[in-house]
């Protein structure tokens, strides 16, 4: 126990009242009746400590831990989504922080809701009070989508936000984390649950197909999320992005040129391949309209001047992660250069062109 105590960081004391509750109770004894913690006792210590680390209680953990459907590889899953949640709500925080920061040294006035929000600043809910603005279905790009579906009857919509490109001719279940978001889900929209994309409160095979769409960057374990996907419908169709070829990031002029960031917020994300290989799906290229009706953040690349409205950024979660800084200095480079003519001279070839392949991806499996 004593060595057990000294790997974990724990005291021994701590062992032994975990021994007492039941919690994690050590399966063997030495001849001279010290405890000894086999394999499973410590990878069980593991669990517990970790979610004791992310602030649960003693009595939440045994739940948790004692979940009989869940096994080490669920929980490792489970633990890295509730980290990286962690790390986003502290992401949008120290965001919140820096824009309460300039507009007091501005001598500005701060609404008590300012205040306020910013304890429960989550990158989800930070964005998702735009998206009715500019977030809306592309007909376009919902076609292509709708005709992934095929005859699928029962569509789940993972990660569904406030319900775009969700079909009307089909039965949908929606399935979104936010609270915001689900609050912004127009009257007669398809039912929807609060749950996250990697732990789907279905039965296996319980819909025809499962859809996905400019979500999966945001899931804690998207590898994790697509095979539940796969688990509880026969087909998936999911609209992600590529980061397999080299230098994608030079793609699209406005990470190119203005926010090289945004290939570090991708940085972990999975590769096209390995997403693909995951729920065995092909892939197809989703060409984004030059006057695209969705406002993700590649929409307007032939629209330059709307980067610059607060409303537009507000709804793509790239500006809120590179921090509001990052955003300032990105935007006033971008005024000038418009202003100066030198966007123009750079991107002169994108005046023809009706539609641009800017790495949005259509997985279908």
């Amino acid at each position: 126990m004593g060595r057990v105590a000294g790997l974990a960081g724990v005291s021994v004391r701590t062992l032994h009242h975990y021994d007492e509750i039941g919690l994690v109770r050590p399966s063997g004894r030495t001849a001279a009746g010290y405890r000894t913690y086999a394999a499973d006792d410590v990878e069980r210590l593991r669990e517990v400590l970790a979610y004791r680390r992310l602030g649960f209680g003693l009595r939440e953990v045994a739940e948790l831990v004692g979940d009989p459907a869940t096994d080490a590889v669920a929980h490792l899953r489970r633990l890295r989504g509730l980290l990286l949640e962690r790390r986003d709500r502290a992401d949008a925080m120290a965001a919140a922080i820096d824009r309460e920061l300039e507009s007091r040294a501005k001598g500005l006035p701060v609404t008590p809701e300012a205040q306020l929000g910013m304890l429960g600043a989550r990158l989800y809910d930070a964005i998702g009070g735009a998206y009715t603005a500019t977030r809306r279905t592309e007909p376009r790009i919902a076609a292509q989508i709708w005709d992934a579906l095929g005859d699928a009857r029962t569509v789940l919509n993972v990660g569904a936000g406030t319900g775009s490109y969700e079909p009307a001719d089909r039965h949908v279940t929606a399935v979104e984390p936010s609270v915001v978001m689900r609050g912004q889900r127009p009257a007669g929209s398809a039912p929807c649950v609060a749950a996250g994309a990697e732990i789907l409160p279905f039965d296996d095979g319980s819909f025809d197909v499962a859809m996905a769409v400019s979500t999966v960057h945001h899931w804690g374990d998207p590898l994790a999320g697509l095979r539940e996907m796969r688990r509880v419908a026969r087909r998936v169709v999911v609209l992600t992005f590529d980061t397999d070829e080299p230098g994608w990031q030079d793609r699209f002029w406005l990470t190119r040129d203005y926010l090289p960031e945004f290939a570090s917020i991708l940085a972990d994300f999975p590769s096209l391949a390995g997403m693909a290989d995951a729920i065995g799906a092909r892939t197809e290229p989703v060409p984004i309209p030059w006057d695209c009706a969705d406002g993700l953040f590649e929409a307007y690349w032939r629209r330059p001047a709307a980067y610059l409205e607060e409303h537009v950024r507000r709804a793509a979660s790239v500006w809120t992660r590179v921090g509001p800084r990052t955003e300032q200095r990105a935007v006033r480079s971008l005024s000038d250069d418009l202003d100066s003519g030198r966007w123009a001279e750079r991107n002169s070839g994108l005046a023809g062109l009706d539609a641009a392949d800017l790495g949005l991806r259509l997985l279908v499996a």
